[in-house]
């Protein structure tokens, strides 16, 4: 007699799964990921893998999908509770931080050709978010530049923080520098 899984725990192996390939695709990158050990490292067996992802493709695409709702989440998360510019800015500074602390990077380098496909699809999905935190009648041109910027810090890299940070201030139409505080009577 076959038994039911409960949906919760066939999100939580999927979720493993891709997780897992996280970690093997820091380690091998795209074109050496092994099903096999993306198995292993999810503490599955590779048929329970090969039941959610019949191929490299499909668990390449879904993985794609999962950072896409991880940053979703993130950036969410950076924004509860703020409204207007301080919503904007935040939404930046997470970007700018989740691209500082987001180790496959190195991608850009060893796979081009799998960092630009994935550019391709999330570009106007980003473009279209950030243009809704933008006042004014321009948010969709203003929202494509900060996505441009923020795909030429992915692709070219750099390590100054504030930099990055200020260029997509200014490109969003708010102030670049943080706001100083007034000087005290001494």
């Amino acid at each position: 007699m076959a038994t039911r899984v409960a949906p919760s725990a066939e999100l939580s192996t999927r979720r493993r799964i891709l997780a897992a390939t996280f970690v093997v695709l820091a380690r091998s990158g795209r074109k050496k990921l092994m099903l096999s050990e993306v198995a292993a490292e999810a503490k599955v067996s590779r048929p329970t893998l090969y039941r959610y992802f019949p191929s490299k493709e499909a668990l390449l695409d879904a993985f794609g999908l999962y950072e896409q709702d991880n940053f979703d989440a993130g950036i969410s998360s950076a924004m509860a509770g703020l409204c207007g510019h301080g919503r904007l800015d935040a939404a930046l500074q997470f970007v700018v931080d989740f691209q500082r602390t987001y180790s496959l990077g190195f991608l850009v380098d060893t796979e081009p050709e799998h960092v630009l496909t994935q550019m391709k699809r999330v570009m106007p999905i980003l473009q279209k978010r950030i243009a809704r935190l933008i006042p004014g009648d321009n948010a969709d041109l203003a929202a494509a530049a900060v996505v441009r910027v923020a795909m030429c810090h992915y692709l070219v890299g750099g390590d100054d923080r504030d930099q990055f940070l200020a260029e997509l201030r200014h490109t969003a139409g708010i102030n670049p520098l943080p706001t100083s505080r007034p000087a005290t009577a001494s």
